[in-house]
């Protein structure tokens, strides 16, 4: 099993807008396609405009094919576009991980 832990950094103005438009436009798309949705995050503590979202994968190449698989889907990239226009993510972080032996997550 591999997760995916992907971190997105908000404009603090915008945080709620981004919010919206992920919930109305990605969120079905994303689950229907990339499948386990492990958890999703707002910070409440440290940088406080970030979004945090961890995903769950048999293998690296089920990642690359559910990913393909959305990428090809015509709504997300319509997200792609309404995102792009609201201008909220200042950056993006992704980080691919295996558990440990002993992780509850397996």
């Amino acid at each position: 099993m591999y997760y995916e832990l992907r971190t997105y950094t908000i404009d603090p103005l915008k945080l709620a807008d981004w919010l919206a438009l992920y919930q109305s436009h990605a969120y079905e798309v994303q689950t229907e396609h990339l499948g386990k949705l492990v958890g999703f995050f707002s910070t409440e503590f440290g940088e406080a405009n970030q979004v945090v979202h961890l995903w769950a994968y048999e293998s690296l190449d089920d990642r690359m094919a559910r990913r393909a698989s959305m990428t090809a889907d015509p709504r997300w990239a319509e997200f792609g576009r309404l995102n792009k226009a609201l201008g909220a993510v200042l950056k993006l972080e992704s980080r691919l991980m295996r558990p440990t032996a002993f992780s509850p997550l397996q």
